[in-house]
């Protein structure tokens, strides 16, 4: 009854809402501070790699050299998926969405898992390499696929950052380009209770297995209003280049038409994103680089804009559109690259989870009829 709860803490979308504790990740909005294990993004962006992002958001402290050079080795060995997995991928029609194939293939690839039935921590551990693995695979294999283009095999040799690229394009990736990516992955790997972790979460409660919990996290990544947003940055500067139009006049006309600027503002900032600030000089140098800077300085220019219009501050959305665009990367690959990503967040919260489990199971503020609400037989509606 309303009444009743009226005393009660209600907040649309859950906000400012504490559902659980964690030991993974920290964020203060209010100073633009993201940590993973309480190590600043800014220390991991410029000194560490995403096979050593994934190792401290899983065990809980950073490597040494033989538990990294182990952890890395078990990433390559699970660089093998199950055949049945490939058929499947083989027979998806090539205009298929990217979200929704990666979503069914998780799945379809928890069955053939030889730990499916199996929910300890040692267990979890192990799905969470494969997972890791396989998830990047799955999006470079679909996209040669549908191209018409030849699988190519994984290289035991390369990180997983360039094995990624390499299997996506055909060819070695500069290390610049390699760098970049790397950079980009560690910067997603995780962010406390967004959507999509907060949805594995919810579905790891239930004591359900970790590739369920993880195609329930990709359902939710898919929305635009998660994982959907960097997509919709590139549409807009591939609509400004295709236009012609100058960038700043042509958001200015989008907010006089109401139209939302995707790629800005967050939930949780109330300063930069700080992840923003690398994928920024990412964009930038990469731009350099490859001797093509158009991309990063349409961005800058709608950046600027919008903070004078609207004083808001660019997003990790933003930047990574113009990063990944430079690398060569289709648009609507983007939000499957959050999830090549993101993946190392989700396998550290549903391990957490399963480690100290109790069932989540909210309220809702009740705003229906009053109760006794009588029932009418159905001659005298």
């Amino acid at each position: 009854m309303a009444n009743e709860t009226a005393a009660q803490a209600t907040a649309r979308g859950l906000e400012g809402i504490v559902a659980t504790t964690s030991g993974i990740c920290w964020i203060d909005g209010d100073a633009g501070v993201l940590s993973y294990r309480g190590i600043d993004i800014h220390e991991l962006a410029a000194h560490s790699t995403f096979e050593e992002v994934s190792y401290l958001l899983w065990f809980g402290k950073l490597p040494t050299e033989v538990e990294l050079k182990d952890f890395k080795q078990k990433l390559v060995d699970a660089r093998a998926i199950d055949w049945r997995v490939i058929d499947f991928l083989r027979q998806i029609p090539s205009g298929s969405n990217p979200m929704e194939v990666l979503r069914t293939a998780v799945s379809l690839m928890g069955i053939s898992d030889p730990d499916d039935v199996d929910s300890s921590h040692a267990a979890n551990v192990r799905k969470s390499f494969r997972l890791t693995s396989q998830i990047a695979m799955v999006v470079a294999i679909f996209d040669r696929l549908r191209r018409k283009l030849p699988i190519i095999e994984a290289d035991r040799n390369l990180s997983h950052a360039a094995n990624f690229l390499w299997m996506l394009t055909g060819e070695k990736p500069i290390d610049e380009a390699e760098r970049a990516f790397d950079v980009a992955l560690i910067l997603h790997a995780d962010h406390e209770l967004n959507a999509s972790t907060f949805a594995a979460r919810v579905i790891a409660a239930t004591l359900s297995d970790v590739h369920s919990a993880i195609t329930g996290a990709i359902g939710a990544l898919k929305g635009p209003l998660h994982g959907g947003a960097n997509e919709a940055v590139a549409k807009l500067l591939t609509e400004i280049e295709a236009k012609g139009t100058d960038p700043v006049e042509h958001v200015r006309g989008m907010l006089e038409r109401k139209e939302k600027i995707s790629g800005f503002g967050h939930r949780v900032y109330k300063t930069e994103d700080p992840r923003a600030t690398h994928l920024r000089r990412m964009s930038q140098k990469l731009g350099t680089a490859a001797g093509n800077t158009k991309w990063y300085e349409m961005s800058q220019a709608i950046e600027e804009f919008v903070r004078g219009e609207k004083k808001l501050n660019a997003n990790v959305d933003f930047y990574s559109a113009s990063t990944y665009t430079t690398l060569g990367i289709g648009s609507d690959l983007f939000t499957p690259i959050f999830a090549v990503s993101r993946i190392a967040g989700w396998a550290a919260h549903v391990i957490e989870q399963h480690d100290n489990n109790r069932l989540i199971r909210p309220r809702a503020d009740y705003t229906g009829p009053a109760y006794p609400a009588p029932y009418i037989p159905i001659e005298d509606r």
